[in-house]
């Protein structure tokens, strides 16, 4: 979305974890998870209660589902099943093989021949042992076992909502889980009792798994991992940010070099299509006419596409804020920072990495590109910023939404952008902001373009005041007319504090 509705403990700093860092192999590994405090939180309330639970973990593919659920039921009684992609038969072997072996440590030779008997298994079995069972992976079984969703709900409305079991459902394919396992006509429907989204951290988070990177390092990282979990969590703190870069993504055996299209091919079965989608919008395509164009494909195949990328969290719909309602003001954009970057730099760098000139080729095409790269991403941060400081009492009203806003200017008859807003809709009050991730300070000129686009944004909001964020800091001009021009001035030190 454009905008966002404010989530007190999605952006609460209290949602980190304190870390220790201990050095391994050269690459600093963390003795403590990092992060996701309160969805830990919330499980162990959940299981708390000496009663049946069923917690629902969704989210896309590397975001760091398994690694919370391994550290939530690490010191617990626990059944942990991984699902494949693979036939019922198999997965209904490997699955049977986990329950017996907690159950009947040591003993060969069971074999079940469906699901409906490794449930009753492990309800003769359970007795009046507390347990967490884990079924990760979910849609892999539940489409390769047609009635398995079915059977699990009988299981439970008969044996298992009187037992102390706290059923873990976890699955990559979000539109699944969605349409398949919490929507009304999912036999399990109504048996849930807590669910768990999980997004990618935000910037401050990123943050946390290299500690030791400047600001603008910080940023970076963020800026080309798009947060999630497993792609920052390969970045070696002994190595520069450049060698990191380098390494991953400009290196034929780095992790992120084919990491964009291997997700595609296990989400969508025409992948070369779908990714021809994702570059036509990172290199600029954001209306569905343009994408048209440049793709060549038809109205009906682009919109078919969109969705399904929608649905994976690939890209997001922007709406300009105070204008939801406009369908002119629709853009796409890709909401994953990892794709986003690999489509700008990497397919043009193919011929180069291949031959082992990578980190050549970064350094001297990509580097001088990151400032620019980043433009978009430090608008995000800034609006991040804003929704974490909402009720800090740093600014003149209490921000509940963020977003930015892009239309014409009526009174210069030229299409403009407002980087950040932020509203108090109870107050109907409003900060307009701008961004930049430059290594030059912001200047007059600047601060008094941000003045200019006063009034054009829904007329029932009132600036309260004004905001520049800022990599490299401000003019002596600026920080000395800030003040009385009701701007605050934002440097992104203090967007790390």
């Amino acid at each position: 979305m454009g905008y966002t509705n404010f989530s007190k403990d999605r952006f609460s700093k209290d949602n980190f974890t304190k870390i220790n860092f201990i050095k391994t192999g050269g690459r600093n590994m963390c003795d403590k998870f990092i992060g996701r405090k309160n969805e830990l939180k919330s499980l162990e309330t959940a299981y708390s209660k000496n009663s049946f639970q069923m917690c629902i973990v969704y989210g896309r593919r590397r975001i760091g589902k398994t690694t919370l659920i391994n550290e939530f039921i690490r010191g617990k009684e626990h059944i942990a099943f991984t699902a494949i992609k693979g036939s019922a038969e198999r997965n209904i072997e490997l699955f049977g093989e986990v329950v017996v072996d907690y159950f009947m440590p040591g003993i060969n030779g069971v074999r079940f021949t469906d699901i409906k008997d490794i449930l009753n298994f492990i309800t003769n079995n359970i007795g009046d042992k507390k347990l967490v069972l884990v079924i990760d992976e979910l849609p892999y079984l539940a489409e390769a076992d047609k009635e398995f969703l079915s059977l699990l709900q009988v299981e439970i409305d008969k044996n298992w909502l009187n037992k102390n079991i706290f059923l873990i459902l976890s699955g990559s394919s979000i539109s699944f889980m969605e349409q398949e396992v919490l929507s009304s006509k999912s036999p399990i429907y109504g048996r849930r009792t807590m669910q768990i989204d999980l997004k990618p951290f935000n910037y401050l988070e990123t943050a946390l798994f290299v500690p030791d990177f400047s600001c603008e390092e910080k940023a970076i990282c963020y800026g080309i991992t798009g947060g999630v979990a497993k792609y920052i969590s390969m970045f070696d703190s002994d190595k520069s940010l450049d060698d990191n870069i380098a390494d991953l993504y400009f290196n034929p055996s780095g992790f992120m070099y084919e990491e964009p299209r291997n997700l595609l091919v296990q989400e969508f079965r025409n992948a070369p299509v779908y990714d021809d989608v994702v570059s036509a919008i990172a290199n600029g395509a954001n209306k569905a006419v343009e994408i048209k164009d440049k793709t060549n494909l038809e109205s009906a195949s682009v919109h078919n596409i969109l969705q399904h990328l929608l649905e994976t969290r690939i890209i997001e719909k922007t709406y300009a804020i105070t204008e939801e309602n406009n369908k002119k003001k629709v853009m796409y954009s890709l909401s994953d920072g990892m794709f986003m970057f690999w489509h700008k730099f990497i397919p043009r760098a193919v011929a180069a990495i291949e031959i082992d000139n990578g980190k050549q080729y970064y350094l001297s095409q990509v580097k001088p590109k990151l400032h620019e790269y980043m433009g978009e991403i430090f608008e995000k941060m800034c609006r991040q910023y804003l929704l974490m400081n909402a009720f800090s009492n740093k600014f003149s009203c209490t921000v509940l939404q963020a977003g930015k806003w892009f239309g014409t200017n009526p009174a210069k008859k030229e299409q403009t952008d407002i980087d950040v807003v932020g509203l108090d809709t109870t107050e109907n009050k409003a900060i307009l902001g701008e961004c930049k991730f430059r290594n030059t300070p912001m200047d007059k000129k600047q601060l008094e373009e941000l003045m200019d686009r006063d009034g054009l944004i829904d007329k029932r909001y009132k600036v309260a005041e004004y905001h520049l964020y800022s990599l490299s800091g401000f003019t002596d001009w600026v920080k000395d007319n800030a003040v009385a021009l009701n701007v605050r001035l934002i440097p992104i030190e203090d967007m790390y504090n």
